[in-house]
């Protein structure tokens, strides 16, 4: 089931990036440019977690924070461009459970988020699946056909992200950035080696090949056959 956000930001320009951004990562996206229309969004579909600028026209950002809190447990990331501490304290006191503060990265954004999802949502696994490969985010195994399989921490991270962006071709600096979380460096052949790893997992018994290398590029989960 796809995790979902609703994103309350006045600003086209960020609201644009935040659901491209968000939307490629998997993630089922609703947006809203001013509090009242996201509270409404809020009450007929309830998200799985809600990022909410702090300065919006009419109902300001700390009003919509405290009534969608009133309502219900949603984990809520507070953007503004406010800095001072006691900002912070006051959107925290509304009743945000995090803080982030414009212009951030990307990255750090879906670190926070993936933080406030994790606590939120503990026990609520997934299950990927791509032609005849399943993935399960309880186990953390995979299956193919009849066939079982146990997963490294590395290699799981590494396929997921193959089944999150299927057809998608992945260049080897995003699988670095989103496996890794820093540069190998351009001459490290550490993708190449977990590739032929979940290749040896999911192509037993002469299955056909569902994770392709792009030649100068990356890696794309593809069903040739």
């Amino acid at each position: 089931m796809t995790t979902k956000i609703l994103v309350i930001e006045d600003e086209e320009r960020i609201r644009e990036f935040l659901k491209r951004g968000l939307s490629f990562e998997g993630y089922q996206v609703e947006t809203a440019a001013d509090g009242q229309t996201g509270l409404d969004l809020a009450r007929e579909e309830p998200p799985d977690l809600v990022l909410l600028d702090l300065m919006l026209p009419g109902m300001d950002g700390l009003e919509v924070c405290r009534r969608l809190r009133a309502a219900s447990e949603v984990p809520i990331l507070m953007l503004t461009a406010k800095e001072t501490i006691e900002d912070r304290v006051v959107g925290l006191d509304a009743g945000a459970d995090d803080y982030l503060v414009k212009p951030f990265a990307f990255d750090e954004l879906m670190a926070r988020m993936r933080a406030l999802l994790r606590r939120a949502q503990p026990s609520k696994p997934q299950i990927y699946r791509f032609a005849d490969l399943e993935l399960d985010t309880g186990t953390r195994q995979g299956r193919r056909g009849g066939h079982l399989f146990d997963l490294t921490a590395k290699e799981y991270e590494l396929l997921e992200l193959f089944m999150r962006h299927p057809r998608q071709v992945l260049t080897r600096d995003i699988i670095f950035d989103r496996v890794w979380d820093y540069d190998f460096g351009g001459e490290s052949n550490i993708i190449e080696v977990y590739v032929r790893y979940l290749r040896q997992k999911t192509e037993q018994s002469g299955m056909s090949r569902l994770i392709h290398t792009v030649r100068g590029i990356g890696y794309v989960l593809r069903d040739d056959g």
